[in-house]
């Protein structure tokens, strides 16, 4: 009897379960990923595969061709990890303080990893496969600065996709969405610059608190005042940041943003509401005022034809009671974004059960869908170039 794909990924279980502890254990941040883009180099070099490092920074990307097909496909995982203290009781719990794989970047990498052994050893297919091990999502560095380093022309590819875990949807279930799918993000950060003085005499300063707290309040409106109800929009303040002492009128304030929007037009009209609110409050109060804008944002947006292939992948490796292909858009945001603004394809969702949010001090990748997500990538390769 022909063994099954998810059947052949089940046999490494274990093994994977190693690598995903061994990351969890040694997270890094954004772009500083040295160490954990070796640990991926060594482990792709030994399955076979030709492997390119210092891609973006920290990128891997790890190419093996079999057969004389001239097709080729990418499949990308993500692997840094949060500044985020974890809050958990794990045997391969997180060893550096405030720095924890709370996103599950280890739990994608490790099942990209099962993929190429699999594959490795299998070779059923006849083209060639690249595996995109990219640095950076969380800060939206990562996807850009591969691209910018000549991915797409160094590696070559027909079409890309991508995956990521989701709690709260049916552990083991993979869900698919045509068109717009995750929102373009924008983190911004504007400075306040006013006038210290003693906290007694606040006649003979100015005081960037009061005039950031206005800020906030007002910033608030744009979305409740300017954005119809049936558009998706979010402005967050998630920190303020400003003095150190109560009697001490401090000279600047620092407000950090994230704003997200399903809508090319929607989201230049609300960036643009945040700079002339910004102005005009900073000028009603005497402050000076600084806007960085960070990477300008994108929308994800999946190609039908890509996703409507892949989801039918989906139900012949798993069945149709595992595949949902009516997946709702999330205000989330991801820079596969701008991957697939370069090429065709589709970035899903894998169920990881009824877990703590990503992102959450106490969120946990349930280890149980590593070969799930490793058979999903062999389903794709294998059918793509067959």
């Amino acid at each position: 009897m022909k063994t099954t794909i998810p059947e052949g990924t089940k046999a490494f279980h274990n093994e994977m379960k190693g690598w995903m502890d061994h990351m969890h254990q040694y997270p890094e941040l954004a772009l500083q990923e040295t160490e954990t883009a070796k640990y991926i180099a060594d482990k792709v070099k030994s399955f076979g595969f030709e492997v390119a490092e210092g891609i973006g920074k920290t990128g891997v990307v790890a190419s093996m061709t079999v057969g004389s097909g001239n097709k080729s496909i990418g499949l990308r995982a993500d692997f840094d990890a949060l500044p985020i203290q974890e809050v958990n009781n794990l045997e391969y719990k997180s060893k550096v303080e405030g720095k924890a794989h709370l996103c599950g970047h280890d739990g994608h990498t490790t099942m990209l990893l099962g993929a190429a052994k699999y594959l490795s050893q299998t070779k059923n297919f006849n083209g060639t496969v690249r595996l995109i091990f990219q640095p950076g999502e969380e800060t939206m560095e990562g996807g850009p600065a591969m691209i910018k380093d000549g991915l797409f022309e160094k590696f070559p590819v027909d079409a890309v996709y991508g995956m990521h875990n989701m709690p709260g949807l049916e552990m083991g279930k993979l869900y698919f969405r045509e068109g717009e799918t995750m929102a373009a993000v924008d983190n911004w950060e504007i400075e306040l610059t006013g006038k210290g003085s003693h906290g007694s005499m606040p006649e003979l300063g100015i005081d960037p608190i009061v005039c950031g707290s206005s800020l906030v309040m007002a910033l608030q409106t744009i979305v409740s005042r300017n954005v119809s109800p049936w558009q998706n929009s979010v402005v967050s303040v998630g920190a303020f940041l400003s003095g150190n002492a109560g009697n001490v009128v401090p000279q600047n304030a620092v407000l950090r943003l994230s704003i997200r929007n399903m809508d090319p037009a929607l989201r230049e009209m609300v960036l643009n509401k945040i700079r002339s609110i910004t102005k005009a409050q900073a000028e009603s109060f005497n402050c000076q005022y600084e806007i960085r804008e960070g990477i300008p944002g994108a929308v994800l947006v999946n190609t039908p034809e890509n996703t409507h292939w892949a989801a039918n992948v989906a139900r012949e490796v798993f069945g149709e009671d595992k595949v949902d292909d009516t997946l709702h858009p999330f205000m989330g945001s991801e820079d596969f974004a701008f991957m697939l603004q370069k090429k065709q394809g589709t970035y899903c969702m894998l169920g990881n059960g009824d877990t703590p949010m990503v992102h959450h001090p106490q969120y946990i990748f349930n280890q149980e869908i590593l070969p799930l997500g490793a058979a999903y990538w062999v389903g794709l390769t294998e059918a793509y170039l067959k």
